[in-house]
């Protein structure tokens, strides 16, 4: 039984979740093999001192996570990574928690690239007053950090969830708890490369602004040079060629 779980026990989490997350981690970070057979269920109920129900819960959301297969005869194995749902934020999550690469931190900037200066473009038109304010709010959230009077990694954060939640595009706003699980981990590594502690607000304020005003091709573009830049960073940092378009 690893550490993370007796933790989350005695924290009072729940079992199920625990257990997820437990397995899920063991899986991605790879002490199981690609294919074979995953432990009985009976030696998993004893591992964790849990019923049966509890455990098949847990083996029924890592099915659904696409890191296991049940066969009718042949038991559960373990599934090979381009089986995993990588749109899954606790996969994502685990993969980059077993060994940082700038090639996965590359190819989800990539997909950023091609969400958010629509999202920003969409919150532009269609943000309600509400959603405005606190895309303004991250903003200064983001420059109480400068006085490091907020968190700085979480009001980076919150500002491009917020422009995601503003699109008001069903499809883009389930991408929030991707984006977020991701950029904890692709925001450090991009302020790292710049040599800068924490993200410019102004940068992002520019963003903000032509949202604010609903200036979509302006609020498009912006955003769209933000993350590239981030994009260029982490090419460099892997040695290859920077985008030019």
């Amino acid at each position: 039984m690893s550490e993370s779980f007796t933790r989350s026990s005695r924290e009072g989490g729940n079992l199920t979740s625990a257990i997820t997350q437990d397995l899920g981690r063991a899986i991605v970070t790879g002490k199981f093999s690609d294919g074979v057979v995953f432990p009985y269920e009976a030696d998993l109920c004893k591992q964790y001192g849990v019923s049966r129900p509890v455990l098949r819960e847990a083996v029924k959301m890592l099915t659904a996570k696409g890191l296991l297969k049940a066969r009718p005869r042949q038991g559960t194995s373990v599934q090979p990574e381009d089986q995993w749902n990588l749109f899954d934020p606790d996969v994502l999550r685990w993969m980059m928690e077993r060994k940082f690469t700038i090639e996965l931190m590359v190819e989800f900037t990539e997909v950023r690239l091609a969400i958010e200066p629509r999202a920003a473009a969409l919150a532009a038109r269609h943000a309600t007053d509400a959603q405005r304010t606190r895309i303004a709010d991250a903003i200064e959230r983001m420059r109480a950090a400068d006085a490091g009077d907020d968190d700085a990694l979480t009001a980076d954060i919150a500002f491009h969830v917020s422009v995601l939640e503003a699109s008001n595009n069903r499809f883009f706003r389930q991408f929030t708890d991707l984006a977020e699980a991701t950029l904890r981990f692709s925001i450090r590594r991009t302020n790292a490369y710049k040599g800068v502690p924490r993200a410019s607000a102004e940068e992002h304020k520019v963003v903000a602004d032509a949202i604010i005003a609903g200036d979509a091709a302006r609020a498009s573009t912006e955003m769209y040079v933000m993350i590239e830049s981030a994009l260029n960073l982490l090419l460099a940092a892997g040695g290859h060629p920077q985008r030019t378009d």
